[in-house]
């Protein structure tokens, strides 16, 4: 699906200079520098500079120092492990926000990765998702229990709204309550893209006026909603209001390491007035719940 000078750029992208054979320390690794190196994000849709969801456009853009969110993650990741000889699933999956009910939606790609395990002598799914923003830092057995991963624990368990599917339970510190995926393997990302279209470009999409990138490393997090960063690292959260330009635009390269090298100045310049704007508005709403 992809070329192979493009798996050579997309490992650089990720930090990785050589390529190893399929085994599940290799897949670790590429897990842990995805979820590092490349953020999830609604700038893009933020900003009105939607992008396609198909393979090939999300191999680019990853390869060529951008982001996304889940389609473009997952979908561009699994090309790469395809390419370097790991046996990847899709599956129909749903985030379930907070205060609402759970969900298999399609409106999350999920992905398994199927593993030979030497002392069974036989495959075991795993669990793989570079696309959930606040996301785990590596793969998850799919096996029901609970993991711990830095400071934050995940819970594996049979989803309770499709027979055979699992869920995946966030860590109670974390921006949703969890993740159901169904067990059928989805062939073509068809599926999704009327839920892409939704996402990208209807005025009731909840990311038209919503800014949020999220990063993971081994300890922790950071998130950048709106004009405040949340970084989690260990058991402490530290927050704070980025005020500067700037600031916060050297904070998107240098943390969350999306440059915006598609983005022009008087682009950038409307994507800090907008920020700015929901901010006070935020603020004032903040400012009227205390009153």
């Amino acid at each position: 699906m992809i070329t192979h000078s493009e798996v050579k750029a997309y490992l650089n992208r990720l930090g990785i200079s050589e390529i190893k054979a399929p085994t599940k320390e290799y897949l670790f690794e590429l897990h842990e520098a995805h979820v590092a190196r490349i953020p999830w994000q609604t700038l893009d849709i933020f900003a009105g500079k939607p992008t396609p969801m198909d393979i090939q456009y999300s191999v680019q853009l990853l390869i060529h120092q951008r982001s996304g969110y889940c389609f473009h993650l997952n979908g561009a990741f699994t090309a790469l492990l395809r390419a370097l000889g790991y046996a990847v699933s899709w599956h129909k999956a749903g985030v379930q926000p907070l205060g609402q009910e759970p969900r298999i939606n399609g409106f999350h790609l999920g992905l398994t990765v199927s593993l030979m395990n030497e002392e069974l002598g036989e495959e075991e799914p795993w669990l793989v998702d570079v696309g959930l923003g606040d996301m785990p830092w590596e793969p998850i057995p799919l096996k029901f229990g609970k993991y711990a991963q830095g400071p934050f624990t995940y819970v594996l368990e049979p989803s309770g709204i499709t027979d055979q599917g699992w869920r995946l339970i966030h860590d109670p510190q974390y921006s949703y309550v969890g993740v159901d995926y169904a067990p059928e393997v989805v062939n073509s990302l068809e599926l999704f893209k009327t839920n892409h279209e939704f996402y990208s470009r209807s005025p009731e999409s909840p990311w038209m006026d919503l800014l949020v990138v999220r990063q993971r490393h081994d300890v922790g997090m950071n998130e950048l909603k709106g004009c405040i960063w949340r970084k989690w690292n260990g058991s402490m959260l530290d927050t704070v209001e980025v005020s500067s330009k700037s600031e916060w635009f050297e904070i998107l390269a240098d943390v969350f390491y999306e440059p915006l090298v598609n983005y022009s100045t008087l682009e950038r310049d409307q994507i800090w007035a907008k920020v700015c704007k929901h901010h006070q508005n935020w603020l004032r709403l903040v400012e009227d719940q205390r009153s």
